[in-house]
């Protein structure tokens, strides 16, 4: 496929709005309406925020347990883009973020972008709908009085007490979140949103949805095609994560990918004036900032934010590593501006301000079983992750989830994975060889559960590939509209 140089100018400004630092502000509403929604179905008025513009903004009510739908319900936002080519109109897509990450506000960024100007079909003869997750955004949101790791616990405790002051921490952040959010805190679990999902399909009145998930969101559509087979047409699975194996195999198989993405972003720092750290030794330089942050914790000029420790600099590092732009340079900056000015303000935030730690942090509690519950045993995890990963010592999301979810008092129910799911359209996956958050071969995990998928490989580092890659924005296009997917073994080098 050509490349196009005002598409590719686009797409670039998307990746940059995407990792921009911005406020979640509310859904502004239309003043003076009732917005009392129908039982069952979804209260749809016109969006009075200037950025989504000629919008509907829309609310449903869902049981807070699915199992228990009189005991009380929660609200689900949504945003809808009408399609622009009414006429062709070809249905709905559900647009999906990962865990703790509000779709509403990546819609958000992506029109700031100008989306329609590069989205082809994909606007053209879909209606968009972003949903924020039940616990995320501006749904019903899980607000905790206590960050998910403050200051003075480690994630790597290196003796018992350090053990168990994260323990005791872990579970009086849940019963905090407990009480200030009541059975929700124990009902964002993968099931209970893929419900969620079924019940917006049914207030959009349609027969079928065409899915978009990314992330996270590739399980929660699994999961949703394997609880109402038949009611997916299409599902565009980005950055497939692998929930197959064992929990301690995932760890490390990510923990090595953060790592190999790590290294190739010291390479590109090797090659690239464009990196602030150009002509150094990228990896010497970072440990060294690590280790002297482990010695003296490095301060982030804010009152909002405690010194930074090693451990802390790396378990912000993952995320800078997802996009070779703009947050490969991002990184190098601060690095830099952490040796050099004593400020590591910019290890303080995630590049992407849509996600919320705590509403990352509490489902993952829900949905994945605990592979370590010792301090010896998580000392052998952690010597594991050292050894595959020197410089990000594992320090990857799914590590963050085992350690913030020791002691956690809810009992996990992960979704079972690795069956065929069936009554599932087959699936197109777009899979980066080298990205940060999920290793490449989880993309082949996912297609066999999903018969008839294909995975579309993007040579490259870069998740969220409709906004990265013209080939696979192509792709995805023509499946969405023809749903015929690409020749196994195809990848996009653009």
């Amino acid at each position: 496929m050509t490349n196009n140089r005002n598409t590719r100018r686009w797409a670039a400004a998307a990746l940059t709005a995407l990792a921009a630092t911005l406020a979640a502000p509310a859904i502004a509403q239309t003043e003076g309406a009732d917005h009392r929604p129908p039982a069952g179905g979804i209260d749809w008025h016109a969006c009075a925020d200037a950025d989504f513009t000629n919008m509907q903004c829309g609310s449903i009510r869902v049981p807070v347990d699915w199992s228990h739908p009189g005991d009380g319900s929660l609200t689900l936002s949504l945003v809808r883009r009408p399609a622009d080519d009414l006429a062709h109109r070809q249905g709905t897509l559900l647009l999906n973020d990962g865990a703790g990450g509000s779709s509403i506000e990546q819609l958000r960024l992506a029109m700031r972008a100008h989306l329609p100007a590069f989205a082809g079909d994909m606007t053209g003869k879909f209606d968009l709908v972003a949903v924020d997750p039940r616990g995320v955004g501006h749904s019903t949101p899980i607000l905790c009085g206590e960050p998910p790791k403050p200051a003075g616990v480690s994630h790597y405790p290196r003796n018992r007490a350090a053990f168990d002051a994260l323990v005791a921490h872990n579970r009086a952040f849940a019963y905090d979140c407990l009480r200030r959010n009541g059975r929700l805190t124990a009902h964002a679990d993968l099931t209970s949103t893929a419900r969620d999902f079924e019940a917006v399909r049914a207030g959009l009145g349609e027969q079928q949805i065409n899915w978009y998930g990314i992330h996270y969101s590739t399980l929660l559509g699994r999961t949703y095609a394997n609880l109402y087979p038949g009611r997916l047409r299409t599902m565009v699975l980005d950055t497939a994560l692998d929930d197959t194996g064992s929990p301690l195999a995932r760890v490390t198989h990510e923990a090595t990918a953060a790592e190999t993405a790590f290294n190739r972003f010291a390479a590109w720092c090797t090659a690239s004036k464009d990196c602030a750290l150009h002509g150094k030794d990228v990896a010497a330089e970072y440990d060294a900032l690590v280790a002297r942050a482990d010695r003296t914790p490095i301060p982030t000029g804010s009152a909002a934010h405690p010194a930074l420790t090693g451990e802390d600099i790396r378990e912000a590092t993952q995320d800078y590593l997802t996009l070779t732009y703009p947050t490969w340079p991002e990184l190098a900056k601060a690095i830099v501006r952490a040796q050099q000015e004593n400020d590591a303000v910019d290890f303080t935030h995630d590049p992407d301000d849509t996600l919320d730690q705590v509403q990352v942090q509490v489902p993952a509690c829900l949905d994945n079983a605990l592979p370590v519950r010792t301090f010896e045993e998580l000392g052998r995890l952690q010597k594991e992750l050292a050894r595959v990963s020197p410089h990000l010592g594992g320090a990857v999301r799914s590590f963050k989830a085992i350690a913030g979810c020791l002691g956690w008092p809810f009992p996990a129910a992960p979704v079972p994975a690795g069956a065929p799911v069936h009554g599932a359209p087959p699936a197109l996956i777009l899979q980066s060889t080298h990205q940060a958050l999920a290793p490449y071969q989880a993309g082949a995990a996912m297609a066999a559960q999903l018969p008839g998928s294909v995975v579309l490989a993007h040579e490259g580092d870069d998740y969220s590939m409709f906004l990265a890659s013209t080939c696979a924005r192509n792709a995805t296009n023509r499946y969405l509209t023809t749903r015929a997917l690409p020749a196994v073994g195809t990848t996009c080098t653009d």
